[in-house]
C-alpha cells in the first residue's frame, strides 16, 4: 500500500488539474474583469471535477505563459487568494503546483494547507525558458524551515518543454533521484500538457523505482488509461477532462464523469 491510499484515499489515484487564468502580472491577465472572474472561474473548474468524482485536484497557475523559474511574489498571491476564496468549496485532497519555481510551490501549500506539491526539483536543462538549473537541497531545507515537511513531494523527472543537459538515461535518473532524494512519488511527462506520456518511459521508469510512487503526468485520456493505469500508481489528469479536449477551455463535467466512470471500473478488476 503506498501513501495515495492514506493522503488521497485510493490507490490507482487521479489526481485533476484545477488549472487557473492569467493572474496580475501575466501577460494575457484580463484586467477589465479582474481577480474577481479569475476566482469564479476556478469554483466552476473545482466543483465541475468535483461532482464528476476524482480523487484529488492539483490546483496550478497554467495559464501563466510564458513560465517564469523564478515566479514573482505576485502570482504567489494571488494563488494564495484563489485557494482562500474556495477553501469552504473544496471537498477533496488538494495539492499546489507554482510552475516553475519549488520553492514558491512550498510556500504556497503552507499558506493553504495543500498536502502535495508537483514540481521540478532536481537537473540542470536546456529548456524553451533558457537554461533550467534546480537546488533541491536548499528547496527541501526550505520545505522544513517553513513547517511544510509532511507535503508530499511529487517530483517530475520528465519535464515538459525541456531536456537534460546529461546525457542520462531515464533509469539512472529514476534511481539516484529516488536514492538522494526519497521523493514521494515520480511524474513521468510528454512534451506538453496533454501529450500522452510515452507508456514506455513510464514502464521503464517503473520498473527501475518499484516501490516508489510512478504518476503518468500528461495525456492520460479515455482511449489510453487503462493502459497507462497498468503501469502507473496514478495519473495526473488536466486537458482531458475539458470541453472538447482542448487545453486552453473549461472543465466539462460530463467528461470527468465518463472518465472516472471508466477509473473506478478499472480498479474493480
Amino acid at each position: 500500500m503506498t501513501w495515495l491510499k492514506d493522503v488521497i484515499g485510493t490507490e490507482k489515484a487521479i489526481i485533476a488539474m484545477c488549472h487557473l487564468l492569467p493572474l496580475p502580472g501575466d501577460p494575457s491577465f484580463q484586467k477589465e474583469k479582474g481577480m474577481e472572474y479569475v476566482v469564479e472561474m476556478a469554483r466552476k473548474d473545482l466543483r465541475a471535477l468535483q461532482d464528476g468524482g476524482v480523487d484529488a485536484v492539483m490546483f496550478s497557475n497554467e495559464f501563466s505563459l510564458p513560465y517564469l523559474t523564478e515566479v514573482k511574489t505576485e502570482t504567489v498571491a494571488a494563488m494564495a487568494r484563489i485557494i482562500g476564496e474556495l477553501k469552504s468549496d473544496i471537498q477533496i485532497p488538494f495539492g499546489v503546483n507554482v510552475l516553475w519555481d519549488a520553492k514558491k510551490s512550498l510556500d504556497l501549500a503552507a499558506a493553504t494547507g495543500a498536502q502535495f506539491v508537483r514540481e521540478i526539483f532536481t537537473g540542470v536543462y536546456a529548456s524553451d525558458f533558457g537554461i533550467w538549473n534546480t537546488n533541491v537541497g536548499e528547496t527541501v531545507r526550505h520545505q522544513y524551515r517553513i513547517g511544510a515537511e509532511n507535503v508530499k513531494l511529487l517530483f517530475n523527472i520528465v519535464p515538459e518543454a525541456a531536456k537534460y543537459l546529461a546525457d542520462r538515461d531515464i533509469e539512472n535518473v529514476a534511481k539516484s533521484t529516488v536514492f538522494n532524494n526519497r521523493p514521494d512519488a515520480l511524474c513521468v511527462s510528454g512534451l506538453t500538457a496533454g501529450t500522452e506520456t510515452d507508456s514506455q518511459i513510464l514502464k521503464r521508469v517503473k520498473d527501475a523505482v518499484p516501490e516508489t510512487v510512478v504518476l503518468a503526468n500528461t495525456g492520460v485520456r479515455m482511449q489510453n488509461l487503462e493502459q497507462q493505469l497498468s503501469i502507473a500508481d496514478g495519473a495526473v489528469v488536466g486537458t482531458t477532462f475539458k470541453l472538447d479536449g482542448k487545453f486552453e477551455n473549461h472543465v466539462d463535467l460530463e467528461r470527468v464523469r465518463a472518465f472516472m466512470e471508466k477509473v473506478k471500473a478499472f480498479r474493480q478488476r
